[in-house]
């Protein structure tokens, strides 16, 4: 029998029932409390704050509903998914394993010097067996404000991945998810700039620390990058101007490219982020690179809402650049769907067997 803890852990933070409404009614009875004891100083000077504390907590919990970042309490106090120990002790767990574990590394910035959180890496249960096969990668990017836990917590990617990895005799790709802005509400476009070298963070520290520490299998067709937001522009412009790397591309509602604000309105980019060189800017924008290159081998999919215009903007013009530079290209809008993690986590989803697929795992093509 689950205790009353268990119980609890799992009640939904995106639903109304049972949590939102109960911190509802507990800021109304503290407010009609405080008006009708409002002489009473002692109540006052206890309740005051308890008031407006629990409207700022009904505040935080809409948001996070409409975003659909944490859905559970047990997400929000990250009890979710903890895995014990160090790589060096996951490492020593070579035993069979139903679900794959995360585990947090610090991955040197050797070559780009950038100052980057911690990534978090997503191992499958094949990873856990001997002999260890070698498996292929997907980069998994965030937007900003956000961080590389993201994609755990709204993203669901652990389950998403944990899930099809059950279907395939527990193997899965390697998913890294990396730090790639410096902190929460920063914004590199993961372009090297002022901001921070994160391009070369991406594409030089991250892919040499992940061939080495995980025995991946070698970047190139085997490697693919997705992300949300933000990390959908990124995972674009990565694969197109790094398409040794990354072969196959996710993007789940991003810009028509590297933009210093959220629309594709180029605006200050090319000065903030370019250093007010237009050729600069131009070797970082997909409609461009598009235009003057072709990419046969490479694989892109989007997805986006059909509520989110300027995303979905971007999505109808880079996918007809796409298929006309040789991408193999697949799109999906999701109808309803807002700049928000159910989106994100319904492309990341629908996108997996797709990407799998291109890097070497599922069915054959």
């Amino acid at each position: 029998m689950r205790s009353i803890a268990e119980h609890v852990a799992d009640l939904s933070l995106v639903d109304w029932w049972p949590v939102r409404a109960a911190l509802l009614l507990a800021t109304l009875l503290a407010v009609a409390l405080l008006l009708r004891r409002r002489r009473d100083r002692a109540v006052r000077y206890a309740l005051a704050p308890l008031a407006a504390l629990l409207l700022v907590v009904n505040v935080l919990l809409g948001v996070n509903a409409y975003f659909g970042y944490y859905l559970t309490v047990s997400q929000a106090l990250g009890t979710v998914g903890e895995e014990e120990g160090s790589l060096a002790m996951l490492d020593g767990k070579a035993v069979p394993r139903s679900a794959g574990a995360v585990v947090e590394v610090q991955i040197p910035a050797r070559s780009s010097g950038f100052q980057a959180r911690p990534a978090e890496v997503y191992l499958p249960p094949a990873w856990f067996t001997s002999p260890r096969p070698r498996l292929p990668v997907i980069f998994l990017l965030h937007g900003t404000p956000g961080s590389p836990q993201d994609w755990l917590d709204g993203g669901e990617a652990q389950r998403t991945v944990d899930a099809w990895a059950a279907a395939h005799g527990g193997t899965a790709p390697i998913v890294v998810m990396p730090d790639v802005n410096g902190a929460v509400f920063d914004d590199t476009e993961c372009v090297d700039s002022p901001r921070g070298n994160a391009e070369t963070y991406l594409t030089e520290d991250v892919p040499d620390y992940v061939r080495t520490h995980f025995l991946t299998r070698d970047p190139g067709e085997p490697w693919a990058v997705a992300g949300l937001s933000e990390g959908g522009t990124c995972a674009v412009v990565l694969a197109l101007r790094h398409p040794d790397l990354f072969a196959t591309f996710a993007d789940f509602g991003g810009l028509l490219g590297p933009r210093d604000g959220d629309t594709n309105d180029p605006g200050t980019t090319v000065a903030t982020l370019f250093a007010d060189s237009r050729a600069d800017f131009d070797e970082h924008e997909p409609a461009w690179l598009l235009g003057h290159r072709r990419y046969p081998g490479v694989h892109g999919f989007f997805a986006v809402g059909s509520d989110d215009p300027e995303p979905l903007a971007a999505q109808s013009q880079l996918t007809d650049l796409a298929r006309r530079a040789g991408v193999e290209t697949s799109a999906v809008v999701v109808p309803g769907g807002e700049h928000t993690f159910d989106v994100w986590r319904a492309g990341f989803a629908a996108a997996l067997p797709w990407i799998a697929e291109r890097i070497g795992l599922g069915a054959s093509r």
